[in-house]
């Protein structure tokens, strides 16, 4: 994998955008690219409403190394009263490996957490090792599909219940 950072990659920032701003658009993209690519077929980004990851509905995230461009990023929107779901969640190929997913994923829960969230529910691919790697460490666990006419040999449904900080309680 080549790395488009240096060895001792700069700090992260996690910034809130638009998900229609041109950063978020550009990972998005990338994102639908690299799915049509593995699975011949994914939804299209630019149909999901902007509005859907704006607070208190939800919220959308990139990552920026130092004041580089965005290399990552990912959103949660309301799927129900105290449901979240995790959506375009996206690191770019020369990014990968320095914990952006977790970083991003972890920031995500958090915020959902701080708007009455209590369950983060996400689907992602079966081909997507390294997404099901992730999200298994972090305490996700399958579930049946939320999302009507999924198929389970390409898609995957995963959950998990959301816990204020144990200093927070």
């Amino acid at each position: 994998m080549t790395h488009l950072l240096p060895p001792a990659a700069p700090a992260w920032t996690l910034a809130t955008v638009c998900y229609s701003s041109p950063a978020a658009r550009r990972l998005t993209q990338a994102l639908h690219r690299e799915q049509l690519a593995i699975y011949g077929a994914a939804d299209d980004p630019a149909d999901t409403p902007a509005d859907e990851f704006t607070a208190p509905r939800g919220t959308f995230l990139i990552a920026t190394p130092g004041n580089g461009p965005a290399l990552a990023c990912g959103g949660w929107r309301t799927a129900g009263p105290t449901t979240a779901e995790i959506k375009r969640m996206y690191v770019a190929p020369g990014a990968r490996g320095y914990g952006l997913g977790r970083k991003i994923l972890e920031s995500l829960e958090q915020d959902a957490l701080c708007h009455g969230k209590t369950q983060m529910v996400l689907e992602t691919g079966v081909c997507n090792l390294a997404a099901l790697a992730l999200y298994t460490s972090c305490s996700y666990v399958r579930t049946p599909s939320y999302i009507a006419g999924r198929n389970p040999d390409i898609n995957r449904a995963l959950c998990k219940a959301l816990r204020p900080p144990a200093d927070s309680v």
